[in-house]
């Protein structure tokens, strides 16, 4: 009965401060039981978001050198510049391929289930009077030659004071290909020190994972008292089309794992939940990195050179559950609106979403942002956004636990693919 209520395993911990946040949440929020006045469930909220900020504070003091690290010390261990090359092109075909199939599951699932038919007029009479967060900051049209020039870090110490985990993450790749083209004692002081400074991170996420079930517990509750239920019953036919796309997602990702990578799909969920809950409450893929590549290491077993590899790129370029969420709410918002996409304007909507979705930071709300962006072109008033902010929020968590899966799938096709290349080098080398 003691472990029941209070289990040793880390994801039944965090599964527990899940269950136990909606239901508080639930039962202090104005808009559910309100069991306290709205001033003292206020309070409440504040206070319970503590431990939540403290995790989150400790996971992103240590992600960016996490991520640098992670990259050199993943391309260092590759140890031969052909073998990342073929590695390289075949997780970025891999990247864009199941983003394009989101996309095209988003469009037949929102042409099926037609969610603007159910939208009521006052509802979108109420959102006209609404604003969305930085809605004049994000009128300009994307300047795509200055985007492509802007991807090299010219200035390293800006782009991690900003956090602009693109230029990150393209820097660190450029710095572990010189590492590797210089010869191994000249190498080996810079890979030492990110070695070290990798191992110190851990330890720090080691720490921050004491707190994570009591995180769990003070985000939901938090955003349930400060939002509640109700305002997903207006939209209930959009929010289905997005879980439904969603799953549609997480079983292509399990049959990718059972007939390419060829491992067992129960096993292969037993051994992400952690980060599958941790993504879910925290609503962000980089804040969840961490204890993604921990996943990656000891519950699934990948190669090093894989997993460090793999999941920094994946986390800032490999976004499927956005792309399907921008692209199904895009097609949504245009019918609201009264706006006929011919199939030009639809295949542009498409390849836009797919362009947008590399680079965008795994941060909580950007695919918002992005999408009011991607939209403006189309006509739709960024005020339009509006109709769907009350439920952004569970639906940005839910898109995040599959940008995780996706970024842990990629692995275990990756350590599939190129293990035998491996194999065979070595083998090459012994018989010489």
């Amino acid at each position: 009965m003691k472990k029941l209520f209070w289990p040793s395993q880390l994801w039944l911990k965090m599964l527990w401060g899940m269950v136990l946040g909606l239901a508080v949440g639930y039962a202090l929020s104005p808009e559910g039981m309100a069991l306290v006045t709205q001033q003292t469930s206020g309070v409440v909220a504040d206070w319970v978001y503590v431990p939540g900020a403290l995790f989150l504070g400790l996971v992103k003091m240590v992600v960016i050198p996490l991520v640098v690290c992670s990259i050199v010390t993943g391309i260092a261990a590759s140890d031969d510049i052909a073998f990342l090359k073929d590695s390289g092109w075949r997780i970025a075909l891999y990247f864009v391929g199941t983003t394009t199939v989101a996309v095209m599951l988003a469009y037949a699932i929102t042409n099926i289930v037609n969610p603007s038919a159910y939208v009521a007029l006052e509802t979108l009479v109420a959102a006209e009077n609404q604003q969305p967060p930085d809605a004049a900051a994000i009128m300009a049209e994307p300047d795509l030659p200055k985007m492509i020039v802007s991807m090299i870090p010219t200035n390293p110490a800006g782009a991690i004071v900003n956090s602009e985990m693109l230029q990150i993450v393209i820097g660190s790749i450029l710095m572990g290909i010189a590492l590797l083209s210089l010869s191994k004692p000249r190498a080996k002081p810079l890979l030492d020190l990110c070695t070290s400074v990798q191992d110190v991170a851990m330890k720090v996420v080691g720490w921050a994972m004491v707190i994570a079930p009591y995180a769990v517990f003070g985000l939901l509750c938090n955003m349930v008292i400060k939002t509640g239920f109700a305002a997903m019953a207006g939209l209930a036919a959009y929010v289905a089309a997005i879980l439904a796309g969603l799953v549609a997602l997480l079983v292509m990702y399990l049959l990718i794992v059972k007939f390419v990578a060829g491992r067992s799909p129960l096993e292969f969920l037993h051994g992400i939940r952690d980060a599958q809950i941790l993504a879910f409450s925290t609503s962000s893929s980089a804040a969840t990195m961490p204890v993604t590549l921990r996943v990656a290491e000891e519950k699934l077993k990948i190669q090093p050179s894989v997993f460090k590899f793999v999941i920094p790129l994946g986390t800032t370029i490999n976004m499927d559950g956005t792309a399907l969420y921008q692209m199904t709410a895009g097609l949504f918002l245009a019918s609201v609106f009264q706006i006929d996409l011919s199939l030009g304007q639809t295949v542009l909507l498409a390849v836009t979403i797919i362009g947008a979705s590399i680079g965008s930071p795994g941060s909580p709300g950007v695919g918002l942002v992005i999408l009011a962006t991607i939209l403006n072109s189309l006509g739709v008033e960024p005020s339009g956004i509006a109709l769907i902010l009350s439920v952004d929020r569970i639906l940005d968590m839910c898109r995040t636990t599959i940008n995780v899966t996706g970024d842990l799938t990629a692995c275990a096709v990756m350590d599939k693919w190129m293990a035998p290349k491996k194999l065979t080098k070595k083998t090459s080398k012994t018989a010489a």
